[in-house]
């Protein structure tokens, strides 16, 4: 990546690490991590939207690496998740920006998309359902509830946090490994991850992030209904998420497309880079 820019951004009462690129006055792109990510998370796209003209901002979420890590499971709500997005965008002076999540952090961006419409361009989604869809399927239907086996584990107090900080993070990193397909995160990229996990109160703030789903209650938005232009793009071998969820994220979505992508694992943005980030750039052409 070249040209990186750090700065630390305050914003609903905690400070935000953000990487940025791309010329300040571009059109903004704002992409968002997931779990157990950190803006790292983007760095087969930063420079590819970067060289198109955008200016390419990827934050830490809170919780995560170099961001604060307030205390207690409330304050991962997602109802503050988003209201830490929103103030970021009034940070940068815009009106209006293109919004890109992947796991948790597209969890946020639909969010965003539902309380926050006045605020989109245009929404990409990568491999996260719909709220309504994913409070539905992972509650009630068995096969979702298999693989959604984590969500109930990171409920326990202290138990997966000791663990990963017992094993070095290595038992994270592994679950990161074994859910993609060969090659996708190379060693050295693996040991940034493993840094971002060993900040002080880095892991626990992450797993807040599920706690927080099971545990707080939400504000919900006016309609579940998203009104804003979306895209959603889905690998079909998640091992965490059923890919029919995708097909029923689209009854909410007022103007969504769905792609799907064969043989691509949850990690879509590593994968499969070569492909979405060219249809990523053509869906935000029209409103550039």
């Amino acid at each position: 990546m070249k040209n990186l820019r750090e700065r630390f951004i305050q914003t609903n009462g905690v400070k935000l690490h953000v990487m940025e690129a791309g010329p300040a006055d571009g059109p903004m792109i704002l992409f968002l991590h997931g779990f157990p990510e950190f803006w790292y998370a983007w760095r087969k796209q930063i420079d590819y939207f970067a060289d198109k003209g955008y200016l390419v901002v990827a934050p830490d979420q809170r919780g995560y690496n170099l961001s604060d890590k307030p205390e207690g499971v409330a304050s991962y709500k997602i109802d503050e998740l988003a209201k830490d997005i929103v103030g970021l965008i009034d940070s940068y002076g815009r009106d209006k920006i293109f919004l890109v999540g992947h796991d948790w952090g597209a969890s946020v961006s639909w969010w965003v998309a539902l309380k926050y419409p006045q605020l989109l361009q245009k929404l990409v989604i990568l491999n996260v359902p719909h709220p309504k869809v994913m409070a539905k399927t992972v509650f009630t239907e068995v096969e979702q509830m298999k693989k959604s086996w984590y969500i109930f584990y990171f409920q326990l107090p202290g138990a997966v946090d000791k663990l990963a900080a017992a094993t070095n993070y290595q038992w994270v990193l592994d679950m990161i490994t074994s859910s993609a397909n060969t090659g996708a995160f190379a060693a050295a990229e693996l040991e940034e991850y493993r840094k971002a996990f060993s900040q002080p109160g880095a892991f626990t703030a992450m797993v807040n992030w599920y706690r927080a789903m099971i545990q707080t209650k939400q504000e919900p938005p006016q309609s579940f209904d998203v009104t804003v232009p979306m895209l959603l793009m889905w690998g079909e071998e998640d091992v965490a998420m059923l890919t029919e969820m995708a097909d029923k994220s689209m009854a909410y979505c007022k103007q969504g497309k769905l792609i799907k992508f064969p043989k691509v694992s949850h990690w879509i943005q590593h994968e499969a880079a070569d492909r979405i980030n060219p249809l990523i750039a053509d869906f935000f052409a029209d409103n550039k």
